[in-house]
């Protein structure tokens, strides 16, 4: 399987990135911003937005089991600092 040792080769040479298998979505919520689509995923029991940014719309993953390559960040909105995931990689389990 290719893609668990990929995964694996980028946490191991970015100790930051965390990698989850398997995590079912309950929210996927894509939409314009410029030239890019933001995407925003939550996971099921966790309460941090995981965002990631596409040229192209995304398939619709709520529902779905993903694996998930990301890292912590915090985005500051009107203000205010929030936790968001950022995420490196995504795809369907």
């Amino acid at each position: 399987m290719k893609t668990q040792s990929d995964a694996k080769k980028l946490v191991e040479k970015h100790q930051e990135l965390t990698h989850s298998e398997l995590v079912k979505v309950v929210s996927h919520v894509q939409r314009d911003k410029d030239e890019w689509i933001l995407n925003t995923v939550m996971i099921e029991d966790c309460d941090v937005p995981f965002k990631f940014k596409r040229k192209q719309q995304y398939q619709d993953l709520k529902g779905a089991r993903v694996n998930i390559t990301y890292y912590p960040a915090v985005e500051t909105v009107a203000g205010l600092e929030f936790e968001i995931m950022n995420v490196v990689r995504i795809k369907r389990a």
